[in-house]
């Protein structure tokens, strides 16, 4: 899956478990949360779709905010672990159990297949369609230093879609991925020139 079937998955799921728990959500996070672990694409060694997108070490390294946010840290960790479940389970596998093996586990849909894509815009418009609904897009042109959080999604949208870097995305996700970055530039834009005003 793309940075947009992830972007728009963890933002479904996590506000979704949110809702359930009865919590607000920190939406840049959730975000950030979404996409950090293909953060393997860009360590030298570190086999994609390997120990970051374990279950268990995603698990493991959300233990110590358990332990200090309790059940407000549940979705962020629902926003992560759909990364692997969903989105890279879908298309094309993933080490869900790494490091007791190395299995990959996963029902192998192409990512640049009609169909993924398409998935991938129902996502798209599903999470816009939310975001309009409950408010969300509004907070994001609000003042929040957490919107800075939205640097890592921009690089995530922007990179493939520009510079092919670390894969190219298919043209029938480049319109979305475009949304979704000038929608994180603006945001961050907005906090920036607050925060220099503020100088």
């Amino acid at each position: 899956m793309y940075a947009v079937g992830h972007l728009a998955l963890g933002y479904i799921t996590g506000k979704v478990a949110g809702k359930l728990l009865n919590l607000e959500v920190n939406v840049p996070l959730l975000l950030l949360a979404s996409i950090i672990s293909d953060i393997d694409l860009l360590i030298p060694g570190l086999e994609h779709r390997g120990p970051t997108h374990s279950l268990i070490f995603l698990t493991l390294l959300f233990l110590p905010l358990f332990i200090i946010y309790g059940k407000k840290a549940t979705p962020y960790l629902i926003a992560l672990t759909q990364h692997s479940l969903i989105g890279d389970y879908v298309t094309g596998g993933v080490q869900l159990l790494w490091p007791v093996t190395t299995h990959i586990y996963g029902a192998a849909l192409e990512a640049t297949s009609l169909t993924a894509v398409v998935l991938e815009w129902g996502f798209f418009l599903t999470s816009l369609t939310i975001m309009l609904k409950t408010k969300d897009m509004q907070i994001l042109f609000e003042r929040h230093t957490s919107n800075l959080l939205l640097s890592v999604p921009v690089a995530t949208v922007l990179l493939p879609t520009v510079a092919s870097f670390p894969l190219s995305v298919p043209l029938g996700l480049v319109v979305p991925h475009l949304i979704y970055l000038t929608l994180f530039t603006v945001s961050i834009l907005l906090d920036l020139k607050y925060v220099l005003r503020k100088t």
